[in-house]
């Protein structure tokens, strides 16, 4: 396969999935016949430690949740670096909120892959994976958008939204989660939630 190629498919990809953002970021968002409860619900994936984890895991405290996958150039290791920076920001109060990265690749993003890929990020953030069906429920429930996308000599990349959604104490959906603005401002929004 030709490097120009490639490249053409990478971009390809990357404009498609802006795309799906904005219209995803438009049908999420609380209007008159979407209602933030309608986003979000329960799940059951393994963790990163492959260990069983539950929306009940996370009750109790404020979450943010962005689906992504580990073979992402740059979207996915980006957010889960603001995300990790939020975080930081907190400092011991970050023990009481968590960032879940849920993989929209399980054929690829094992829980020793995501184990491996998330521990370059803060602590708390945790990689959740699970049989295609599972994040094909989940997916769908926060009305994400993930698409697997061919490329030459059988490889293949994702296409998928990047919202970061703000879960509630209750899982329940608040808003879109605003990474670009300052660290320290995104972490005192979140703060506000604790």
């Amino acid at each position: 396969m030709k490097q120009s190629t490639r490249i053409a498919a990478v971009l390809g990809a990357f404009f498609a999935g802006a795309a799906m953002l904005v219209a995803a970021v438009l049908y999420v968002l609380p209007g008159e016949t979407t209602r933030p409860s309608s986003v979000g619900g329960p799940f059951r994936l393994l963790d990163h430690n492959g260990r069983l984890v539950t929306d009940a895991n996370f009750k109790g405290h404020p979450f943010l949740v962005f689906f992504g996958f580990t073979h992402c150039p740059d979207i996915c290791p980006t957010a889960l670096f603001e995300m990790s920076e939020v975080l930081k920001r907190l400092g011991p109060d970050a023990d009481k909120t968590a960032a879940l990265f849920i993989s929209v690749d399980p054929e690829r993003d094992t829980p020793e892959k995501l184990k491996d890929y998330v521990s370059s990020f803060h602590p708390r953030v945790i990689g959740l994976t699970g049989t295609p069906a599972e994040i094909e429920a989940v997916t769908k429930a926060y009305r994400a958008y993930a698409k697997k996308v061919p490329l030459e000599g059988g490889d293949y990349t994702m296409d998928h939204s990047a919202i970061v959604y703000l879960m509630d104490k209750e899982g329940r959906f608040v808003a879109p989660f605003n990474l670009k603005r300052s660290a320290e401002q995104a972490a005192a929004d979140l703060k506000r939630r604790l």
